[in-house]
């Protein structure tokens, strides 16, 4: 299916989101939500299987990136709000993967309006994570703005080689490497820094109030998110399935190409 690139004023900030028709137009559109440090360029393939709204989240890609803006859990559920009134979409699917899980902060305050889920190796917003090393490099003051500062292409192929079983493509690497400007730079490390563990598990208090139909896909190989919490926000999930994806890592369909199927098979079942 045709992907559309989109770019408008929400909230007097210009956002950059794609778009692409589904096969059922009857249906409410799949959300794609993704995660640091990518952006909508993720989710081509899933957009090109089955259509949907794939944003650039503020702080990212080729969308605004503010100092105003609040970059953290609650702001950015706020955000969704108003830019799915943008859109004027009410009921939606959604896929959330890594940081995109801001996405269930507004899936908790209004279930209603998501019809099916996917939580793939996501922030847990459930007890017990800690921070990996890189994340605890990036909260810590002074010491993020000097790992950030001598971030390079190659360094962010060095970092991509823990990442995923497989060596990460270079079409994905090159596409994170475009938007990695001072804007994104510092949309991180306030993301970061505005979430300690405590507020983590918070932010994940309601997950019990979302009752739709929920797949939980994590690769077992995940160096920073272990499967555990996978199969912690399969058992907070009221309805939701575990899959585990053996030999991969963070991004599970990079190692597992036939994930992008599942995934779609899933959103797209009534």
């Amino acid at each position: 299916m045709p992907v559309a690139e989109h770019t408008e004023d929400v909230d007097e900030q210009p956002i950059r989101w794609r778009t692409a028709p589904g096969p059922q137009p009857e249906r409410p559109p799949v959300l794609y939500l993704h995660g640091v440090p990518n952006s909508s360029d993720m989710w081509l393939p899933f957009l090109e299987r089955t259509g949907g709204i794939a944003p650039d989240l503020p702080g990212f890609g080729r969308s605004a990136k503010r100092g105003d803006f609040d970059y953290s859990i609650a702001g950015y559920d706020r955000w969704l709000e108003r830019f799915l009134e943008h859109v004027s979409v009410e009921r939606f699917r959604l896929v959330v993967h890594d940081w995109g899980a801001v996405g269930l902060a507004l899936a908790q305050r209004q279930p209603e309006r998501v019809e099916r889920l996917v939580v793939s190796s996501a922030v847990p917003l459930v007890p017990g994570y800690r921070w990996h090393r890189i994340a605890r490099i990036w909260r810590r003051p002074g010491l993020g703005e000097l790992a950030m500062g001598v971030s390079t292409r190659r360094v962010l192929r060095l970092l991509s080689r823990e990442a995923n079983v497989k060596p990460l493509p270079q079409d994905f690497l090159d596409s994170v490497w475009r938007d990695f400007d001072q804007g994104t730079q510092r949309a991180i490390l306030r993301l970061y820094r505005s979430a300690p563990e405590d507020a983590l598990a918070a932010a994940g208090r309601r997950l019990g109030e979302v009752q739709a139909p929920a797949l939980v896909a994590w690769g077992e190989r995940d160096p920073y998110l272990a499967p555990r919490f996978g199969e912690a926000y399969a058992g907070a999930l009221p309805s939701a399935q575990l899959r585990l994806v053996a030999g991969a890592g963070h991004w599970p369909w990079l190692d597992v190409p036939e994930l992008v199927d599942e995934v779609c098979a899933f959103v797209a079942a009534s």
